[in-house]
């Protein structure tokens, strides 16, 4: 990871602001190299890695050269030596000692290093005000260099310490608290079109990030996280190290050369499957997700699991709408790992994410001038892309233009896998999703079935009759706030918008929106068509004069509005804190979707629901009178009903339960005895207390739901709430960087 080349930087960065950087980036690397002796910093436990000595002299020795060297008059080496040693792969820097031999450097000293370092970064500091622009722009540049190589001194200690029989921890470890398994992959879903790729700003990225270029997507759906190390070991124990079939040619011949069988760092102790890490031998966390695989068992995985790797455009694609600042990445020195992740999808940290894209140069890619060039242009070929980071990158150093690059057989970096699959357009027709989703989803483990199907007609009547119920306070409480804050709201949003309701249901609410913003035109969007248009009938009554134009969709992917709204200003309208029921789909990407349905200019009205006490959630969601285990049962008798199921309905019962780890209620139908039946002509056999996960239900404090909505391509503008803090409505605009998705 140790490959570079001339920065982009803005015109002018203050050399203050420059100082500093330098300043935390060598004090990082000196506090991740304090646990190591000399001898520990001294040894090469095999080619592809260096001695943690090696790599705090290289990043200096960058800094004594491009800068100091060339920049600074007078400026005398700390040691004629040092370059000789120190100098990495530069051809232009001239003759270099051998890469597999550094482990041999017991000499200098590791207190030499750091002498060399601290004598460096004193010439530095006194140079820095008075750099021309284009050294400040190389110490940019060393700075980020120098942060890949914190990445890879925490990564070779680890495959060195691997090899001691003492199996030694770099840092003791913490007490796990254990996480609740995440749930089905949910899949995110992009339309495809032509999108922009690369780098294309101001601030500092690496050469081969650029240049920005259009690329032509088909449909696709990406995973919503990471393979986790349970589903990695399903795949063990089905062989899957064993069966040539799932194997490209290469990656067979490497598992027999090499007899793998697991991650590297995995070991069966015990009958139980444990991994090595910094903080030693643990067994293995099963929500985590799986690390130090090869880009030939990630893509062993992938067919295994039905799916693919995805291109490296498709990752960018989907991984513009997340925040690279959040995620598990490194702050500071100690113990990393992955870690499960409690809430949402996360394309940055963790793991980096070996893709199906060679790493080869983009169109109209030039390497750069000068010696600072070498190490990009010229090691494009035979490596395979990785995005996103891992745990072990250093905070603020990714981006979603990021590419990092390794060889098929190399693991001992942080890399993981997301799957990918190709996404048929929904010309199907429902019924035709609707099998394929309860198929899939009674099939999996743990079996769960989208929630959206809930909404057939009577899915919907009763739903209705929920939000009558005494224990169900979002409906009327919302409906209390937006009446109270109606003429703020038509303030806010002015007259003549086109409103656009996501999920219209009986649109009970959308009168009082309507009377207080005046707008052109309603578009209800409605998965279930009957229940809609008999609700719109009602609202036809009541605003005779303003046209309302049905639309039968799923708004979960981008939907095509009517024509006759195409050129208006538009509200999108998502009440009832719907947000939190997707399930698997992933919320953020359908913010991003109704982003994509508005277009420029358009704002969101949206309801979320804030967390509170669980008591009053869970009887919310489990009423005494049955209605909610009537809606949820009811999902089963649709199954029956348009897909020749034989479920018995009366061997299941409703349960809702708050996770307070993913800030959720859980709705589930579970076998009270053991069943057998067939849907579509297929077998299922369900066990007295296994369960069918069918809604999620995700409250949301201030600044989540704000995170929430940035992440889905919204700013939030306004915010209001009732008087006891059980409900909010936001209002946003739309993020115009997010206009590409």
């Amino acid at each position: 990871m140790s490959k570079f080349a001339s920065p982009t930087l803005r015109d002018a960065v203050p050399p203050q602001d420059i100082a500093a950087r330098y300043i935390g980036v060598r004090g990082l690397s000196e506090a991740l190299a304090a646990p190591l002796s000399d001898a520990d910093a001294t040894v090469q436990s095999m080619d592809d890695a260096s001695p943690a000595k090696w790599h705090l002299a290289h990043t200096t020795w960058f800094f004594e050269t491009f800068i100091l060297r060339d920049f600074v008059a007078g400026y005398r080496l700390h040691d004629e030596r040092f370059p000789f040693l120190f100098n990495s792969y530069y051809e232009a820097e001239g003759a270099r000692h051998r890469r597999g031999s550094r482990g041999l450097l017991t000499r200098p000293y590791l207190d030499d290093i750091l002498a060399y370092r601290a004598a460096v970064d004193r010439a530095m500091l006194r140079a820095i005000p008075d750099l021309p622009e284009a050294a400040r722009g190389l110490v940019v540049l060393g700075c980020n260099h120098e942060e890949q190589h914190q990445e890879l001194l925490l990564t070779d200690v680890l495959h060195l310490f691997a090899h001691n029989p003492l199996e030694p921890a770099m840092w003791p470890g913490g007490r796990k608290v254990p996480v609740a398994m995440p749930g089905p992959i949910g899949w995110i879903r992009h339309p495809g079109g032509i999108v922009s790729i690369g780098h294309d700003g101001d601030e500092f990225a690496f050469d081969c990030e650029g240049p920005a270029h259009r690329v032509l997507l088909a449909p696709f759906a990406i995973a919503d996280r990471t393979v986790t190390n349970g589903e990695w070991s399903a795949f063990i124990a089905d062989g899957g190290y064993r069966e040539p079939r799932h194997w490209l040619s290469d990656g067979w011949a490497w598992v027999q050369r090499e007899k793998i069988d697991a991650p590297l760092y995995w070991e069966q102790r015990d009958g139980v499957w444990t991994r090595f890490g910094l903080d030693g031998r643990r067994p293995i966390d099963p929500a985590a997700p799986v690390t130090h695989i090869s880009f030939y068992e990630a893509d062993a995985y992938a067919t295994w699991a039905g799916a693919r790797l995805p291109t490296e455009e498709e990752w960018e694609a989907a991984a513009r709408a997340y925040s690279p600042q959040q995620g598990n990445l490194l702050d500071l020195a100690g113990a990393v790992e992955p870690r499960p992740s409690a809430r949402g999808p996360a394309f940055f940290g963790d793991v980096w994410e070996w893709t199906g894209s060679a790493y080869r140069p983009y169109p109209g890619f030039t390497p750069a001038e000068g010696a600072v060039g070498e190490y990009n242009g010229k090691f494009m070929s035979g490596q395979f892309v990785l995005r996103g980071g891992s745990c072990a990158t250093p905070r603020g150093h990714v981006r979603a233009s990021y590419r990092n690059f390794f060889y098929p057989h190399q693991r001992w970096q942080f890399t993981g896998l997301r799957l990918a699959r190709d996404e048929v357009p929904e010309a199907r027709g429902t019924t035709d999703a609707f099998r394929a989703d309860v198929i899939d989803g009674l099939a999996r483990r743990p079996r769960a079935i989208p929630a959206r199907w809930f909404y057939d007609r009577r899915g919907s009547e009763l739903f209705e009759a929920i939000t009558e119920l005494p224990e169900y306070y979002p409906t009327r409480t919302e409906t209390a706030l937006l009446k109270r804050i109606a003429g703020d709201l038509a303030a806010q949003v002015g007259a003549g918008r086109a409103v656009v309701e996501f999920g219209s249901g009986s649109s009970t609410k959308t009168p009082i929106l309507l009377d207080a913003i005046r707008p052109s035109a309603y578009v209800p969007i409605d998965i279930s068509g009957d229940f809609m248009r008999a609700s719109v009938r009602d609202l036809a009554a009541r605003f005779p004069r303003l046209p309302i134009i049905p639309v039968e969709a799923d708004f979960t992917a981008p939907v095509t509005l009517p024509v006759e709204i195409r050129d208006l200003p538009k509200l999108g309208f998502f009440p009832g804190s719907t947000i939190g029921n997707m399930g698997a789909f992933s919320s953020t990407d359908i913010l991003r979707a109704m982003r994509a349905s508005l277009g420029e200019g358009a704002m969101l009205l949206i309801g979320m629901d804030r967390i509170k006490q669980v008591e009053t959630l869970e009887c919310a969601y489990d009423d005494a009178a049955g209605v909610t285990a009537a809606f949820n049962l009811n999902l089963l008798e649709r199954i029956n009903r348009e897909l020749g199921g034989t479920i018995p309905v009366d061997a299941f019962r409703h349960r809702a339960v708050w996770n307070p780890e993913a800030a959720r209620i859980e709705m589930h139908l579970d076998a009270t005895r053991d069943v057998d039946f067939v849907v579509d002509d297929m077998p299922f056999a369900i066990k007295a207390g296994e369960g069918i996960h069918t809604e999620n239900s995700h409250k949301y404090g201030s600044a989540d739901a704000r995170t929430l909505l940035r992440a889905g391509g919204w700013t939030p503008i306004a915010e209001w709430t009732d008087p006891d803090d059980l409900f909010a409505i936001f209002l946003a605009k739309a993020d115009t960087i997010h206009a590409a998705w």
